[in-house]
């Protein structure tokens, strides 16, 4: 549980979150924001940007008979299989303010393997963290521009492009228009003038399903593709550079401008069927779609826009993305096969934009 008051920002972090014990399959991951009382919170009120379910080997410090300073020394952060660089994009589960209507479920005999003590390193546990970044929008003078974390809407400190690094590590260039590096943990966006209204605590309600492993599971590799990797060469060897974010640019008041796309070509090295995909993306999106190398649509994620005001049907808001579970052995990604990840966003000045796309893939089918 975290306190957030009207405009502000809560980037946190939970480490040693509570997750299944042992050698098991998840078959789910669904989360959701909620009050003390356990109530759903509206996005309106409090935009959940995103949720992130992360993997690390930690230290275990009772068989070591050591009482660290930072029990966090020496952790292994295990990421995800797909292609982006370093840290970025490194989750198992995770998706944003289309998290109530958008499928996680696995279908039988799937499910993703975790726990296998033959995994981890003599020494270390297996541990969870979640990671998060909630806005509350109450009483704001830009709403939606808040939740695009749009830097001219928050109160930034003076010195705040000089201090702060963007996703390359080096210091954010003033350019830098919106997105996640706007949203730091206790940032403000501005409120209209004499708006109070109460601090609160909220909670990320998360239920996980999930069987004990055995012969009958069959294992599924996660991987996450972002639309904005720029993909190069060296040699033999394939760089990814993914952005996480990108900025749609002006469309100059024009009714009938095209769509944005945004476009990545991703040699993926090991292949498998689809077992089921899905997208994480934001307010403003057409769709997303996976395109085999021989230009095969591999599935199409299209999203669900809210009409109403009860949680989970925020009018104006993305409040489910579609998922496909193709017919088994019907879609097959060769090993080595390059990938198109294309992304579509209506015209118009948008920051922060993101266009990740979710792949299950299994070795085999029975």
């Amino acid at each position: 549980m975290f306190e957030i008051g009207p405009g502000k920002v809560a980037a946190k972090t939970f480490f040693d979150v509570e997750f299944p014990k042992g050698h098991v399959g998840i078959k789910s991951f669904d989360a959701e924001l909620v009050d003390e009382e356990e109530n759903s919170v509206p996005l309106y009120e409090a935009y959940l940007h995103h949720w992130f379910a992360i993997k690390y080997h930690a230290k275990d410090w009772k068989m070591l008979k050591i009482v660290p300073k930072n029990p966090l020394e020496g952790a292994i952060y295990i990421r995800n299989e797909g292609t982006c660089n370093s840290y970025i994009l490194p989750a198992y589960w995770g998706l944003g303010g289309e998290s109530r209507g958008t499928k996680s479920n696995i279908p039988d005999p799937y499910a993703v393997e975790q726990g296998n003590p033959s995994y981890v390193p003599i020494g270390y546990e297996e541990k969870w963290l979640l990671n998060l970044m909630v806005i509350d929008t109450r009483g704001t003078k830009h709403r939606k521009h808040c939740t695009e974390c749009r830097c001219n809407r928050f109160n930034l400190p003076k010195n705040f492009y000089n201090v702060t690094l963007g996703i390359d590590g080096k210091p954010l260039s003033s350019n830098y228009k919106g997105g996640i590096f706007c949203c730091q943990d206790n940032l403000q966006c501005k409120l209209k003038k004499d708006f109070e209204a109460p601090t609160r605590k909220l909670a990320l309600r998360y239920k996980i399903t999930w069987v004990d492993w055995s012969q009958q599971q069959i294992p599924v590799r996660f991987y996450i593709l972002d639309s904005t990797d720029r993909v190069r060469k060296n040699g033999s060897q394939i760089i990814h550079d993914c952005q996480s974010e990108f900025t749609i640019p002006p469309n100059n008041g024009k009714k009938h401008s095209h769509p944005h796309i945004e476009k990545a070509n991703i040699p993926i090295e090991k292949g498998g069927y689809l077992i089921y995909g899905t997208s994480h993306m934001h307010t403003g999106v057409i769709n997303a779609t996976l395109y085999g190398q021989d230009g095969r649509i591999l599935y199409t994620s299209k999203p669900t826009y809210g009409d109403g005001k009860e949680p989970g049907n925020e009018k104006g808001y993305v409040v489910g993305m579609s998922g496909s579970y193709p017919k088994p052995g019907s879609i097959k990604i060769k090993d080595g096969e390059t990938l198109t990840v294309e992304t579509r966003y209506k015209s118009g000045f948008l920051t922060g934009a993101m266009g990740h796309m979710y792949i299950y893939l299994a070795d085999r089918l029975t």
